[in-house]
């Protein structure tokens, strides 16, 4: 579903460069990338960039039922994912479908209940990054789809999104906390996505939940979103087996507490030796409502 040939270490180098401390999917169809035109979603709310939220459960029992008129192929990525286009009229104009069943690819399992799990915790994280997925059954096949955004693009340092500072680092910073606790070793620019205000999204997830209990290899943040870590810091394994017991197992759960008890040591050692106004960001400014 993704280019992977970029490394980790490049990434984030880039992002380092556009995020810089505050004291302050993929999804491509026969377009490179899902570098299509801006449009809007057929679901959402006016101005929300992430046009699923508050439609969740109308958008998941579309991509479980919806009527789906033809697929095409998506020409990246070794996973050999689909996308399917939905009939007219629906909060939702397509999907990427993804079947893989827990199978080892270039050294590396791929697994679309992980897909579905990621979505899951996003949402219970209030993150809302990641799009809408589900598990769907299709001639007797059973995979995740997963809703497909449109007007967004792959990360590339050539071409920086626009937008404040401080609304990329909090996003970057957020990025990098999820996929520290859900240990997902696959984040790349293909797989980075982002509008032109400058809002990520995040897709790809089938090879995270390993059950490697520590952060070896899994980037920190230059700062930790406050809101979010109180968040993950609360989880407890009954929230994660209610959440997330039906598409992991029981050690892919114990590993992800693992893993955040270890985000909880690396974040006490931070505030140690750089002092809590630079290890977290400053807390959120409320929204501001529009001007009607």
């Amino acid at each position: 579903m993704t280019v992977r040939s970029h490394t980790w270490l490049g990434l984030f180098a880039a992002l380092s460069l556009a995020a810089t401390p505050s004291l302050a999917q993929a999804p491509a169809g026969s377009e490179p990338a899902q570098a299509q035109a801006v449009a809007p979603n057929a679901a959402g709310t006016a101005g929300d960039p992430y046009t699923w939220r508050g439609h969740e459960s109308e958008i998941e029992d579309f991509l479980r039922h919806g009527t789906i008129t033809h697929f095409k192929d998506i020409p990246v990525g070794i996973t050999k994912p689909q996308r399917g286009y939905f009939a007219a009229g629906g909060p939702a104009k397509s999907m990427a479908w993804k079947p893989l069943h827990d199978e080892v690819m270039h050294g590396k399992m791929e697994s679309y209940r992980s897909e579905i799990a990621a979505y899951l915790l996003s949402r219970h994280l209030r993150l809302d990054m990641v799009p809408p997925v589900v598990e769907r059954e299709i001639k007797g096949v059973k995979g995740a789809a997963v809703f497909w955004i449109d007007g967004v693009k792959p990360w590339d340092p050539a071409t920086l999104p626009k937008g404040p500072g401080a609304k990329w680092s909090r996003q970057t910073s957020r990025m990098l906390m999820f996929d520290q606790l859900i240990a997902n070793i696959d984040r790349n620019q293909g797989n980075l996505l982002h509008d032109e205000a400058g809002y990520v999204f995040l897709i790809d997830h089938s090879r995270a939940f390993t059950s490697k209990p520590d952060l070896s290899g899994l980037k920190p943040p230059q700062q930790f979103d406050p809101a979010l870590w109180s968040r993950m810091a609360a989880l407890t394994k009954a929230d994660l087996d209610a959440v997330l017991g039906r598409w992991l197992t029981g050690l892919q759960i114990e590993a992800l507490l693992m893993r955040r008890d270890a985000m909880q040591k690396q974040i006490e050692r931070q505030v140690r030796e750089r002092g809590e106004a630079v290890t977290f960001l400053p807390p959120e400014p409320p929204a501001v409502a529009p001007v009607s």
